[in-house]
């Protein structure tokens, strides 16, 4: 039995997929901070290059990728399609479970897929500095190799209580060159007012934007980047699930559900969006994006205008949220710790072309556990979350005795997260908070 599928470098595919030309329900426009009016790209040019905006908006339904840019992925891409026979006999369930594995990045996850494109993009524009907010380090530590990559500088404002939780994510942005503080910070006007409320602030991915995005803002030769949630992130991201396809063909199968975690919604889109595709065309599939039980955006959130921030900086996005003042517990899944959730995938659900599940803590790390134990891979926290749904939908399938194939994202690898790890196998691990 083949249990990896593999592409050439030849295979990494030329173009972006844009789904905004196929949606049913074309997205409401942003808002302008302070007019409250649909926002342009003059109002998004003071910390965006020109062609990230332009993508941002575009109807065109494929997005050539810069030949700079796709020389870079051969490094590390395609990434492999695996199938996991060992996690299928542990479950004894007829369902076939597969994952893209997008932890063989130099990175270690997914987010190198899109802070690839930004550095390039920006360096074009004759950008010499970036600012952006991290959750985990996922992002910034991707966003640190590109601009290395790029010859770009780079300031990393990473959320506290992952910066105090995940020192080796530190180390690797320091490494590849770029600066890098805890969120809220003495730097910033936002971080300052912040800390002035309440000194000991965990921080928040909503909290470090509001930070960087009034970095980039205050310096000329300054860009702001963001790792998920804008348009075009998620398009750069679609690289995934355009390999995912063809190396599902050569398995011979497609698939019944595609899984993916969500906080801001980048890794679900990247593997979701190209097949959800298929399903505005009429394929019969099921797309589940996963969260936290403790952030539940998609799941507890109203569907409203809401800023992107914690400060109000930013455009308001019309999307699935908590309110932008909410404030998630400490939870070891820093990358999910977001209060809203891409407009992209909000209409999506809204539209009832994906599902929403939500899951607590231990019982993802269990999920996690189970995998390590039967495949070997260490999987992040925020990848967990859909290991999780994926053995429930085999588990299902076991139920009803049904041949599923199961397909999901594995965004990430978890070394850097092995404190997480200790604190629940020591069962130190609440549901939802800190271990």
């Amino acid at each position: 039995m083949q249990r990896k599928f593999t592409l050439e470098e030849k295979d990494i595919p030329t173009h972006y997929y844009n789904i905004l030309p196929d949606l049913p329900t074309p997205l409401q426009p942003p808002l302008h901070p302070g007019t409250k009016q649909p926002a342009g790209p003059q109002d998004l040019a003071p910390i965006f290059p020109m062609d990230l905006i332009l993508q941002e908006v575009s109807q065109e339904r494929f997005i050539e990728i810069p030949d700079e840019v796709r020389s870079a992925y051969a490094a590390f891409r395609p990434t492999p399609v695996c199938r996991a026979t060992q996690l299928e006999k542990a479950l004894d369930t007829p369902a076939q479970i597969y994952y893209k594995y997008e932890g063989v990045s130099p990175a270690g996850s997914h987010k190198l897929n899109t802070a690839l494109p930004q550095a390039y993009y920006n360096k074009k524009a004759g950008i010499k500095r970036l600012t952006t907010e991290t959750g985990a380090g996922q992002w910034g530590s991707s966003l640190s190799l590109a601009c290395a990559m790029f010859g770009l500088k780079l300031k990393v404002y990473m959320v506290r209580i992952s910066y105090e939780q995940k020192p080796y994510r530190r180390s690797m942005i320091r490494t590849w060159g770029s600066e890098i503080v805890a969120s809220p910070s003495d730097d910033t006007n936002a971080g300052r007012s912040i800390l002035a409320k309440d000194p000991n602030s965990r921080g928040s991915l909503g909290i470090a934007i509001s930070e960087a995005v009034e970095d980039a803002a205050t310096h000329d030769d300054t860009n702001y980047s963001l790792g998920s949630v804008l348009n075009h992130v998620l398009l750069h991201q679609t690289i995934i699930g355009q390999e995912a396809k063809k190396q599902m063909e050569k398995a011979d199968v497609y698939p019944d559900v595609v899984i993916g975690c969500v906080g801001g919604g980048s890794n679900f889109a990247g593997l979701a969006l190209p097949f959800i595709k298929d399903k505005i065309s009429g394929k019969k599939l099921r797309a589940v994006a996963v969260e936290p039980a403790s952030c539940p955006s998609l799941t507890k959130g109203e569907f409203r205008y809401d800023f992107g921030d914690t400060v109000g900086m930013t455009p308001l996005l019309m999307m699935y949220t908590l309110g932008h003042e909410f404030m998630p517990p400490a939870l070891h899944a820093g990358g999910l710790r977001y209060h809203g959730m891409a407009p992209i995938i909000s209409q999506l659900y809204k539209d009832k072309l994906i599902e929403a599940q939500a899951y607590e803590q231990t019982e993802v790390f269990d999920a996690a556990v189970l995998f390590a134990r039967t495949e070997g891979t260490i999987p992040a926290p925020e990848s967990s979350h859909a290991i999780k749904a994926a053995i429930v939908e085999a588990l299902q399938a076991k139920k009803e005795g049904t041949r599923k194939v199961i397909l999901f994202n594995l965004s990430g690898h978890g070394h850097f997260d092995m404190s997480a790890y200790d604190a629940f196998l020591s069962g130190h691990l609440d549901a939802n908070g800190k271990g």
